[in-house]
C-alpha cells in the first residue's frame, strides 16, 4: 500500500481503476490467472480492498471501477471499503462489426455481452454539466482480453473534475497520471486475436509510473470490516 502512495503522490478528482480480479469457477480455464492463458497476475478481493484508493481521492471526488458481472457484490463491497458511495453505473455493450451483440463472451448462466463501470462518489460531488446529458452506455467492439474501450477516458473528462488518475493502466493517455506495470510494455506483449478490433494508443503524455518500478511488491491483504463472499 505504501509503495502505491509513494509512487502516486497527491490526490485526484477522478480515479479510474480496472483491478486484476481473481476468478474461481467450475472449470478454472477462463480466469486470467489460469496457466493455459498466461495473461496477468491477479489479486484476491482482500488485496484489492487493501489498495489505498480512498487516500488517493480528494475529499470530494469520483471513482470509476470496472467490474465483471459475476463480481458485482464484491466490487460494491470494496468500493465501500474505499469510502466511496455507489451511485450508478455505465454499461459497456460489446458489439460485433455489424453492430449486433458479440456473443463470444463467457458466462455460466448467460453469454455476457456487457461489462459494468461502477460510479462512486466521495463527499458531495455531482457530475459536471455534460455528465447530466451523458447516457450510461458505451458501445464498441472488443479488443484483446480485458482491454476496455478508449471512449471511457473522454467520458470521464467530460463528466468529472480532474486531476485524473488511472490504476492498473496499460497505455499512456495525455492529461492523466497513471500507475501500472504494463504501461510501457503492453504494446509489445499484448495478444492479437483474429476478429477483434485493433487497439488505438491515446497519446504519449501524462505522468506514468510502473508498479514494478516501486519494488514490484503487491499490497498486503487488509482485514475487511465484513467478510467478502467467494464464488464456487
Amino acid at each position: 500500500m505504501e509503495s502505491l502512495l509513494s509512487a502516486v503522490p497527491g490526490q485526484y478528482g477522478a480515479i479510474l481503476i480496472d483491478p486484476p480480479w481473481r476468478f474461481n469457477n467450475r472449470t478454472g480455464k477462463v480466469g486470467p490467472e489460469h496457466k493455459r492463458l498466461h495473461r496477468y497476475e491477479t489479486l484476491s478481493f482482500e488485496e484489492i480492498a487493501a489498495l489505498p484508493v480512498g487516500k488517493l481521492g480528494l475529499p470530494r471526488s469520483h471513482l470509476y471501477l470496472w467490474c465483471p458481472n459475476a463480481l458485482l457484490l464484491e466490487a460494491l463491497t470494496i468500493m465501500k471499503v474505499w469510502e466511496f458511495t455507489y451511485k450508478t453505473n455505465v454499461v459497456w455493450y460489446k458489439v460485433r462489426k455489424d453492430g449486433g451483440p458479440d456473443g463470444r463472451g463467457v458466462g455460466f448462466y448467460f453469454r455476457n455481452v456487457t461489462e459494468l463501470l461502477l460510479f462512486g462518489v466521495k463527499g458531495h460531488l455531482r457530475t459536471l454539466a455534460p455528465g447530466r446529458r451523458q447516457v450510461n452506455i458505451l458501445m464498441s467492439r472488443k479488443e484483446e482480453h480485458s482491454k476496455k474501450p478508449d471512449q471511457v477516458y473522454g467520458l470521464i473528462e467530460r463528466c468529472s473534475p480532474g486531476p485524473y488518475l488511472e490504476l492498473f493502466a496499460r497505455q499512456r493517455v495525455d492529461g492523466w497520471s497513471q500507475w501500472g506495470d504494463q504501461i510501457d510494455s503492453y504494446e509489445e506483449t499484448k495478444p492479437n486475436y483474429k476478429g477483434y478490433a485493433a487497439m488505438t494508443t491515446l497519446g504519449r503524455g501524462g505522468a506514468c509510473v510502473s508498479a514494478a518500478g516501486v519494488g514490484g511488491r503487491r499490497p498486503r491483504p487488509g482485514r475487511l470490516p465484513f467478510e467478502l463472499p467467494h464464488h464456487d
